[in-house]
């Protein structure tokens, strides 16, 4: 077996929406390269909401593995077992670890091994010896730090898997973005509004909830344009504060959207302000112009091949890859002035009318 003879593939991205969503060019060189394959997507239960909407995913396998940090203590290695005689019934031709480079890919090489999966590719820093048949020695960071979306494409070329097209991949289902334009009728919104999300999994990637508020003021009051919030229920409480501390209205629809409505939303909108998570690479996919509030706890993670602004500010602490400020004091979100996110919010909504009036 070769890898140009394997047609049904294991990709295992154990991580969240927004890694998924970067991996997804490199699904697509894989699929390019052999349109007949199918492709099986191992993911995490946050990653797996975003897998119905990823057109080149055929399946998807959820599971929480032991060596990812928000993952529950396991009481036995149960789950593990019945993973890998799981995977041994899908008869896998080859599996994909795809990581960032502060991940270990061989937990999971481990695994694909054990359930006989016979071609097995991944980066890794040190020696696999059997465990992968493919070994790419991971470059990172020694020798630079890649865009992660070029991280992946880099990988999957090792097995002369290529793509023309490079962007995100993102599908909406046609109700969905109907619902959204209803709401948005219903809003009565001015030419100009602006989608704001305020939340991030990580403390340290969230810009303040009273920066937030100047944001939403100063677009709906100096420059005429309305503010809609999003969210799940992490961003309830936030946006709650937010309003509370506005003189402005500002809608919300934080609780009211699912993904793919999200989705749908963001490709309406004229521009989104979010910080680095996974709306922002949403808006990468749908090629929505996006203000990236980037916290810089990763270098690799920035929209990827859209308009956008990435504003932080350069801090002696910077890419610490933690999810809480290892400082306490969030200086490269927190000294991000709120009217610098408000010209570069204005500056995008801009080039996309002039975009417009050229296209028309």
């Amino acid at each position: 077996m070769s890898w140009n003879q394997a047609k049904n593939l294991l990709c295992i991205r154990l991580d969240t929406i927004g890694d998924v969503l970067m991996t997804t060019p490199a699904f697509r060189a894989l699929k390019d390269s052999m349109p007949d394959r199918r492709l099986t997507l191992l993911t995490s239960s946050a990653g797996s909401v975003i897998a119905p909407l990823i057109p080149e995913i055929d399946h998807t396998i959820i599971y929480d593995s032991p060596w990812l940090k928000a993952t529950a203590p396991r009481e036995s290695p149960k789950p593990e077992y019945e993973m890998i005689e799981l995977l041994r019934q899908h008869q896998f031709d080859g599996a994909i670890v795809f990581t960032v480079y502060s991940q270990n890919p061989l937990p999971s090489a481990f695994m694909c091994y054990m359930a006989g999966i016979p071609l097995r590719l991944a980066h890794c820093h040190e020696n696999p010896y059997q465990l992968l048949t493919d070994w790419i020695k991971d470059p990172e960071p020694d020798r630079g730090i890649r865009h992660e979306v070029q991280r992946q494409l880099d990988l999957v070329a090792e097995i002369g898997a290529t793509t023309e097209n490079q962007k995100l991949s993102m599908r909406i289902a046609q109700k969905d973005r109907d619902r959204v334009s209803q709401l948005l009728s219903s809003m009565n919104l001015p030419k100009q509004w602006i989608v704001i999300h305020t939340g991030a999994t990580a403390p340290s990637r969230r810009y303040s909830i009273e920066q937030f508020a100047i944001v939403a003021d100063q677009l709906i009051l100096e420059h005429d344009c309305a503010v809609i919030f999003t969210g799940t229920t992490l961003e309830l409480d936030i946006v709650a504060q937010i309003r509370s501390r506005m003189q402005a209205e500002a809608h919300s629809l934080v609780c009211q959207l699912n993904l793919s409505e999200l989705t749908a939303l963001i490709e309406l909108a004229p521009v989104l302000i979010s910080n680095n998570t996974a709306p922002a690479h949403i808006a990468a996919a749908v090629g929505t112009p996006v203000v990236d509030l980037y916290a810089l706890t990763n270098p690799q993670h920035t929209p990827w091949q859209v308009p956008h602004r990435l504003l932080f500010q350069d801090v002696p602490c910077k890419y610490c890859y933690k999810s809480i400020c290892p400082e306490g004091h969030h200086h490269c979100l927190a000294q991000v002035a709120p009217e610098t996110v408000v010209k570069a919010a204005c500056e995008l909504l801009e080039e996309a009318a002039r975009t417009l009036e050229i296209s028309a």
